[in-house]
């Protein structure tokens, strides 16, 4: 007779690996130890603004708990979790003061597990060779510590805990490199550290995408009672020249919906629908062009017909930009504006306090983690307000599916 899901977790937690603890303080053993493969150390490539730190670590969820502060200057500490992963930022400690604070991080391989003889499917998620070379896929845990990093210690301990599963496209997934930006790795520093955030999302992903490149099945895998499922597709979806992957918005997109619904349903997690953020796209009178309206339409009303919460990202949007109006609304864009689907920091963390809004408004049980003030998405804060540190890394590359 197979375990139960909830007792085949507890035995598993016997298995997970040890607490580590370490001490990067300047002129300890481990300040600035180089990493090497298996052990833990410092990434090449670091400077005054930040450096990476990262311990090799099977997939799953850690808490990672960070003393910072300097006993000899200022500190103005933001730390990032594997690609870019917001989860504390500007953290500031005077000179001689410490302060403690813990997130939850999630980290995964492509693996999957092996099907039966003669079983359909595959061994390891299909990633692409940028992926590969990303934090996201690696055998280990990066910590980025930037701004002005005072760090003291690092304490990392495998736990089990609710997970907010992420499926989605380019505005959701975590980009890599700077100046690019989305929502989903936002996020994670809106919520407490009584939830990890598992952003699964794919740049160019489509509903039909995400499943033949045996992302849902990675995230499936994962999947346990009381978890949430967070599904946002919609922009690449709607690409009639993308034939292998177009839906159309009142049939094909709605019953594929319902499939992911039904997924997280019958492993006893709960299934959310957001709706796809607008494009940057002006009229004359400083109204943002409908280009997603009818798939956000068919999910509001799937919504309804399946009972799951609703994020209304399209609404959200929609407002942000048009607050912001035309001349300010390309600052929170990636590339210089220039890019009028993706996002920078700014604008990603716009869009995220829009989804830690609506959680806490429509969510009941999801409302207590989250811990950023009120958002009014006709009101956004400017970009000085939000002054995110950048991240080391750096790309020109513009995010697929654009």
């Amino acid at each position: 007779m197979p375990l139960s899901t909830s007792l085949a977790w507890m035995l598993t937690a016997t298995a997970l690996p040890a607490v580590q603890s370490f001490d990067l303080r300047a002129g300890s053993a481990e300040w600035r130890h180089p990493y090497v493969h298996g052990g833990h150390g410092v990434e090449p490539g670091g400077g005054a603004q930040g450096f990476l730190f990262s311990a090799a670590l099977p997939e799953g969820d850690y808490r990672v708990t960070v003393r910072l502060g300097d006993a000899r200057q200022t500190g103005d500490t933001s730390v990032k979790a594997e690609a870019r992963r917001l989860m504390l930022n500007h953290i500031v400690t005077r000179r001689g003061e410490s302060v403690e604070r813990s997130f939850l991080v999630n980290i995964r391989t492509p693996a999957l597990t092996p099907p039966p003889p003669n079983a359909p499917g595959g061994r390891a998620v299909r990633i692409d060779a940028r992926e590969a070379q990303e934090a996201t896929w690696d055998e280990k845990l990066t910590l980025e510590f930037l701004g002005r990093p005072a760090v003291q210690s690092v304490r990392i301990e495998p736990v089990i805990a609710p997970t907010l599963f992420l499926a989605g496209d380019s505005t959701v997934t975590d980009q890599y490199a700077e100046p690019a930006a989305s929502w989903g790795q936002m996020l994670p520093a809106m919520l407490d550290d009584g939830i990890v955030v598992a952003n699964h999302a794919k740049s160019g992903a489509t509903l039909k995408s995400f499943l033949t490149d045996l992302r849902l099945d990675k995230l499936l895998a994962r999947m346990k009672p009381g978890d949430w499922l967070f599904i946002q597709f919609g922009h690449n979806d709607q690409k009639k020249e993308w034939p292998q992957t177009y839906l159309d918005a009142g049939t094909g997109y709605v019953a594929w919906l319902r499939a992911y619904i039904a997924e997280a349903r019958r492993r006893g997690a709960h299934p959310v629908l957001v709706t796809s953020p607008e494009r940057r796209n002006f009229d004359a009178q400083g109204k943002i062009l409908d280009t997603l309206g009818a798939y956000a339409a068919a999910a509001r009303k799937l919504a309804v017909e399946e009972q799951v919460p609703l994020i209304d990202l399209n609404a959200d949007s929609r407002a942000i930009y048009e607050a912001l109006g035309p001349a300010v609304a390309p600052t929170a864009f990636n590339d210089g504006g220039k890019d009028r689907t993706h996002h920078d920091n700014y604008g990603a963390w716009l869009l995220a306090s829009a989804v830690a809004e609506r959680i806490r408004m429509q969510i009941p049980a999801l409302a207590t983690h989250v811990t950023m003030p009120a958002f009014t998405p006709n009101r956004p804060p400017a970009a000085d307000a939000i002054a995110i540190a950048p991240s080391l890394i750096r790309s020109d590359q513009r995010p697929a599916g654009n």
